[in-house]
């Protein structure tokens, strides 16, 4: 599902600048030949596939376009011949006026004469999606109608965008010899025709002036003349009437030729009125026979799609993704529309997110900096992905997304009288209602249209409720103490885009690369100022008061007591998920065994640094008995001992209510599990992984590998 805000804010079918611009994600992809491939191409944007099978067949067919050239080319050219089915097939059952009718019978014509060439071009391939498309264009599934249209048109006629030519198409659709008056309104109409022809060789060779006969269905036929054919000065002879100027030409009639006009607007109406009982038996036969044909026109329409998607992913350097139900991860991605248009090389990002480990993702960074576009090209190419298009990257892995949301437009709406602000809280409430833990939640610069104090305060309780909701979310923020406050919350991670500034401001060089960590820059938007050139008193009292105000934060900072339970919390989720990906790995027996014992030893001097900065810091009070029984316990590195009376009156849990350390008792956890038979590891002591203790009781099971994949609920 994606929602209308989302769609409009993501540019997803039309650009928010210039309507009529392509530099959308519609205009970037839409390469197709027919207008029913377009027509799909934005069903399938603005509601992309969650069928894995799905989505992996359509990819199967893009790599085999792709990658054989002469099949790609000869569908090309084929499709491009084909005129718009779903407007034959939608009109074929309603014809108001019987001129329309035949126009869609020569179209409905046309249509069946190009389904065999596809077919045969279709013939070497290999994926499942074209041997599905090559099926239903099989000659025997549309062959009764086939036969209907041979029987009763001309072989000779086909539908023409051309006006003339369409109107003399339309003339001799029926089969000659079907109706004896028929044929001889058609050499009446064809003489009358013949008459004016000469009736304008006879005005040239009279006037000396090269005459052009053209036909519109307004005027019918009319003679333009070149405006530089005429000496200057010089008006055209009387004999020329409804003369006007247009443009490099000069466009009249004589009375003589609207008099043929009139003899064969007459004529044709006798043909057109004559074709109408044999036009509508062939309607009538045909619309029992014309189910195959809409299964048809829905195949070529995807053919066309996949046709789309091949050329892009050649021209463009696309990569095919894969589907991961673990983790979110590209490696180099690009933004697909402004990699298009920039003309500068474009600077690609790794981006990477699991459900355990850095789902919640901070992003901050200077103004310009391009937290924007990186946060934009995550929730494109995921649309990309699930459509069946590659995507711009060296390599993508994407899990299935059912709800896409993103919250980035900073409009008002004056007519519904909404601000800015309460636009934002409108959009964020939206989400935070339909969130499931299959979505995608990409969020830019929230609460910037209220005051600083209650805007961060939103921010974290929405970033809260995001976090509990365990979906992927990439949160831009410029507010400074946000991913502070988060850092130690599990699956939240932070990262910044780097921007290099002068100490003098006078100058800033964008890097537009994302790092690790929150933007340590204080000054970057005092720097962004100085370049655009404010006011020198402006800049130093700005200056000024920065600096004032950082420093008083900063102290208030200090003084706060670390989260010491969460980091350990985090830091165990952490090494769980690091041990399941070396499960999944490709390490085995010994090489796992080192990998472990190194994983081992990063956990015990981590741990061992966490307990550093809680030493370093102040003992905090003394707790009273009643507190004294509810205290949070502390992970036991090595072989260090605890009271049974201390332990009795522990109730050794983590403060997170979803992830509780009672749950490793059981053994149901998969970090605590004794280490599994079939794996051949030659005798080894493991007597350095930490241990924990409740109710004086040591929970001595290695923290080891084994084949369930079963998770806590805190997870």
């Amino acid at each position: 599902m994606i929602d209308l805000s989302t769609i409009a804010n993501l540019e997803l079918v039309q650009n928010l600048q210039n309507a009529k611009s392509k530099h959308c994600l519609f205009g970037l992809l839409n390469e197709t030949s027919t207008r029913m491939g377009a027509r799909l191409l934005k069903n399938n944007v603005l509601q992309p596939s969650t069928d894995r099978a799905k989505i992996e067949k359509r990819w199967a067919a893009v790599n085999e376009l792709s990658t054989k050239e002469e099949l790609f080319f000869s569908l090309r050219e084929e499709l491009k011949r084909m005129v718009d089915t779903d407007r034959a097939l939608a009109n074929k059952l309603d014809f108001q006026y019987m001129e329309q009718s035949v126009n869609n019978v020569l179209m409905l014509k046309s249509f069946i004469d190009s389904i065999k060439p596809i077919w045969q071009g279709l013939a070497g391939a290999c994926s499942e999606k074209l041997q599905n498309i090559k099926e239903l264009c099989d000659p025997d599934n549309y062959a009764d109608v086939q036969e209907l249209i041979e029987y009763a048109l001309s072989p000779d006629v086909s539908y023409s965008q051309n006006a003339t030519d369409l109107r003399n198409h339309r003339v001799f659709a029926i089969r000659a010899g079907t109706n004896g008056f028929l044929d001889v309104a058609r050499q009446s109409y064809n003489e009358f025709i013949g008459d004016a022809r000469d009736l304008i060789e006879q005005l040239q060779e009279q006037h000396e002036i090269p005459l052009e006969l053209k036909y519109d269905t307004a005027r019918q036929f009319y003679i333009r003349i070149k405006a530089n054919e005429l000496e200057s000065g010089t008006d055209l002879p009387g004999v020329f009437v409804n003369v006007f100027r247009k443009g490099k030409f000069i466009e009249c009639q004589t009375l003589d030729l609207i008099k043929y006009n009139q003899k064969i607007k007459d004529a044709h109406n006798e043909i057109i009125a004559m074709s109408d009982s044999s036009v509508q038996e062939l309607i009538a036969a045909v619309r029992t026979n014309i189910h195959p044909l809409f299964k048809i026109s829905e195949g070529l329409a995807l053919l066309d799609l996949l046709a789309s998607f091949a050329h892009l992913a050649t021209t463009l350097s696309y990569v095919r993704p894969d589907v991961s139900a673990e983790a979110l991860a590209i490696k180099s991605s690009r933004h697909p529309i402004r990699e298009k248009i920039q003309k500068e090389k474009y600077v690609a990002n790794d981006v990477y997110a699991t459900q355990h480990h850095k789902r919640f993702q901070v992003v901050t960074g200077c103004n310009m900096s391009g937290k924007s576009t990186y946060i934009r090209s995550i929730a494109l190419m995921t649309i990309m992905a699930q459509i069946g298009s590659f995507v711009p990257a060296e390599y993508a892995s994407f899990p299935i997304t059912c709800q896409l949301f993103a919250r980035v437009a900073t409009d008002d709406c004056i007519e519904a009288n909404v601000s800015t602000f309460a636009s934002e809280m409108r959009e964020m409430a939206f989400i935070l209602r339909n969130i499931e833990p299959q979505s995608l939640v990409i969020v830019d610069e929230l609460g910037r249209g209220t005051s600083t104090t209650d805007g961060l305060a939103i921010a974290i309780a929405i970033s809260e409720a995001l976090i509990e909701s365990k979906t992927y979310v990439w949160f831009v923020t410029h507010f400074r103490d946000l991913p502070r406050i988060l850092a130690e919350r599990v699956g939240v991670y932070s990262m910044h885009m780097g921007v290099d500034i002068d100490p003098d401001f006078s100058r800033m060089r964008m890097r537009y690369k994302v790092s690790e960590g929150w933007e340590e820059q204080k000054f970057y938007g005092l720097a962004l100022a100085q370049i655009i050139d404010l006011p020198e008193q402006v800049m130093e009292m700005a200056v000024a008061a920065s600096k004032e105000l950082n420093a008083r934060n900063d102290t208030r900072q200090g003084s706060l007591k670390p989260l010491t339970i969460a980091k350990r919390r985090k830091l165990v989720v952490h090494m769980r998920e690091t041990i399941k990906q070396a499960k999944h790995g490709e390490l085995e027996n010994t090489e796992l065994l080192l990998r472990m014992q190194s994983l081992q030893r990063e956990f015990l001097v981590r741990m061992a640094a966490i307990d550093a900065e809680v030493a370093a810091i102040k003992a905090p009070p003394a707790l009273s008995p009643e507190a004294e029984g509810t205290r949070e316990c502390t992970p036991e590195l090595e072989s260090d001992t605890v009271s049974s009376d201390q332990a009795r009156n522990e109730d050794c849990h983590v403060t997170n209510e979803e992830s509780s350390w009672d749950a490793s008792v059981n053994h149901e956890n998969p970090l605590f599990r004794p280490m599994p038979t079939n794996l051949k590891v030659e005798e080894t002591s493991i007597s350095r992984m930490p241990r924990f203790v409740k109710n004086g009781n040591r929970l001595d099971d290695p923290i080891c590998i084994e084949d369930d994949t079963s998770t806590t609920s805190g997870d």
